[in-house]
């Protein structure tokens, strides 16, 4: 090269920005271990085909596998990943697991299945005495357009008196939380008194997408005659639109709870 020669400059390639996402179709449904009401079929393939129709963005997850050495030697269409994998499959890119219940044969939890990076994760161990073992999953993902969206899959008590103090544990999480993030909570909260989302919607940060669009929580349980408002989705910083139970065949054959399903705008 000549000393005169000038260097020549390098063409940068521009980064694609992805478009900013202001909608997320999240749906919540307690999967009862793969198992129809009474555990008397298992069903966790008819189950994630019925997921993935959805087409959901995240989908929250109770009472997932993560192992069991009986279950997988017992059924012959056992996956042969853990549950929340398996649903998972090709369609949700993350996922995370909080166990919370451990026995000899195995472990289940909460999941989240997310089409955008989950960030970080923890699952905070909300049991209170006794055997019952609960578990609020918190995940904190990345989603184009925001400095981060907060999910929370939330599994509660069967006793009351164990449930106000987990909902307390849910609160301080909340507040915890940077306060412009939209936060999506969703889960079986087995508050068929419904004494606990009176507690949560003192809250003028929080709403119950079923009690805003339609006035009360919505009936979730059992899945095929439901009477019971056990299953909610509340959200802050964020709004809700179009909140569905999915309350038809296969979703009546595939769980003793009807899953949620609700458009959240960021």
């Amino acid at each position: 090269m000549s000393s005169d020669s000038k260097p020549q400059a390098i063409e940068s390639t521009p980064v694609d920005t992805p478009p900013v996402v202001h909608r997320l179709r999240v749906l919540t449904v307690n999967t009862h271990k793969g198992f129809t009401a009474l555990n008397r079929r298992f069903i966790l393939p008819e189950l994630r085909e019925a997921v993935r129709s959805t087409s959901a963005d995240l989908v929250f997850l109770q009472e997932v596998v993560g192992e069991h050495e009986r279950h997988s030697s017992r059924f012959n269409n056992w996956p042969q990943t853990s549950q929340y994998e398996f649903l998972a499959d090709s369609m949700w890119n993350d996922f995370a697991y909080g166990r919370n219940a451990v026995y000899p044969a195995g472990h289940h939890g909460n999941a989240l299945l997310s089409k955008y990076p989950i960030r970080e994760y923890r699952n905070l161990d909300v049991s209170i005495t006794g055997p019952e073992r609960r578990g609020l999953l918190h995940c904190v993902l990345d989603v184009p357009g925001h400095a981060e969206v907060h999910a929370i899959c939330v599994h509660l008590s069967l006793l009351e008196s164990h449930r106000q103090l987990q909902l307390q544990l849910l609160c301080q999480l909340l507040e915890s939380l940077p306060d412009e993030a939209p936060v999506i909570i969703a889960g079986d909260f087995n508050d068929w008194q419904l004494q606990g989302n009176a507690a949560l919607i003192r809250r003028d940060y929080l709403h119950e997408a079923f009690e805003r669009h339609h006035g009360r929580p919505a009936k979730t349980y059992p899945a095929r005659f439901p009477l019971l408002r056990l299953d909610r989705i509340y959200l802050r910083n964020a709004s809700s639109h179009d909140p569905r139970i999915l309350g038809t065949r296969p979703w009546t054959h595939l769980s003793d709870h009807l899953p949620l399903a609700v458009e959240v705008h960021l």
